[in-house]
């Protein structure tokens, strides 16, 4: 009987000390870091495709528009 209860005891500890670890482990990455990151880069690729749409909206497409047109007009 004694040597029952001294090996449940130390199954009991075995347990004790490995869900003790499993808490106070800290590796690794957690969920809300990886949301973070992900709603960073989605906010970023946004402003840089805002900032690219107003680029060539502006800017680029009419002076190509502007370039095309000369470069095809034969009156002069």
């Amino acid at each position: 009987m004694k040597n029952m209860i001294k090996k449940v005891n130390q199954l009991i500890t075995r347990k004790a000390i490995s869900v003790k670890l499993a808490v106070s482990n800290n590796s690794g990455e957690g969920y809300i870091d990886t949301a973070v990151k992900i709603l960073i880069s989605v906010v970023l690729g946004a402003l840089l495709l805002a900032g690219l749409y107003l680029l060539f909206g502006e800017v680029v497409m009419p002076t190509l528009n502007q370039k095309i047109q000369e470069m095809f007009n034969y009156a002069g």
